[in-house]
């Protein structure tokens, strides 16, 4: 397990656990980051990142990216 940030670009991981503060993990959750989800960093620049998630790009900073712990 490691964080999002730790993630080679195209390679595809499995969220395994999302951390951070309650309100945090919901406003993930809306954004498509649940467990069990496949997720696949698109690009990254400056620690800030696109990514593949539920068929959606989304783009999160870095202290989100590294809330979500990948598999």
């Amino acid at each position: 397990m490691m964080p999002l940030t730790m993630a080679r670009t195209g390679e595809p991981g499995v969220i395994c656990r999302i951390g951070g503060k309650e309100e945090t993990r919901r406003f993930l959750e809306n954004l498509g980051f649940v467990t069990g989800a496949a997720v696949t960093v698109v690009s990254e620049i400056g620690g800030n990142m696109i990514v593949n998630v539920k068929e959606s790009r989304v783009a999160i900073g870095k202290d989100m990216a590294n809330k979500i712990m990948i598999g």
